[in-house]
């Protein structure tokens, strides 16, 4: 978790405004990197006000998937649209190099480990995928509700968000003795 703030607080200390806009909702999103880099505006935005959820397909599975959109990414997400003079049309996170594109996954991969490397961080430790699972598995820590993460991660399976979190025998085993009947 610190590693979390620790991130944020750089970019907003450097004012990296599409930077920080883009860790946020990758956060908030659980997003896979290569959905994340195609949003548009008008899928968190409506006209100039911001949407605190929205839906997305995913590319992987062909299925919709909703997420909450936090008043700080919302903060974030404005500021940065606003910089970059976004219209609802547009990618949120415009290529530099295909002016009509979004950035590549691979682009995404490379802003991301720039934000390991200014906290002096293990790259082998994080991933843009790693993004995806933060936000689950904090909520799985809290709440211990596997098909609450089902359903944010929009997997078909529960077996699959068991994989997907690593949760091992021992963590089931400790939930079960923690409950008493």
């Amino acid at each position: 978790m610190s590693h979390i703030w620790g991130i944020r607080i750089r970019l907003e200390l450097e004012q990296k405004v599409r930077d920080l806009a883009l860790f946020n909702l990758g956060l908030d999103s659980k997003l896979r990197g290569c959905d994340l880099v195609k949003l548009k505006v008008s899928d968190v935005a409506c006209g100039r006000s911001l949407l605190s959820r929205t839906h997305v397909v995913q590319q992987k599975t062909g299925c919709s998937v909703q997420f909450e959109i936090t008043q700080g990414t919302r903060d974030s997400l404005s500021a940065w649209i606003k910089q970059a003079n976004l219209s609802e049309s547009d990618y949120l996170f415009k290529s530099r190099v295909t002016g009509s594109g979004h950035i590549s996954t691979r682009q995404y991969n490379r802003i991301f480990h720039s934000w390991i490397d200014k906290l002096g961080l293990d790259h082998s430790l994080y991933s843009t995928h790693s993004m995806r699972r933060t936000k689950p598995y904090l909520i799985y820590k809290k709440t211990k509700n596997l098909r609450v993460i089902q359903l944010l991660l929009g997997h078909k399976k529960l077996e699959s968000t068991v994989r997907y979190l690593g949760i091992e025998v021992d963590d089931a085993l400790h939930i079960s003795e923690s409950i008493e009947i």
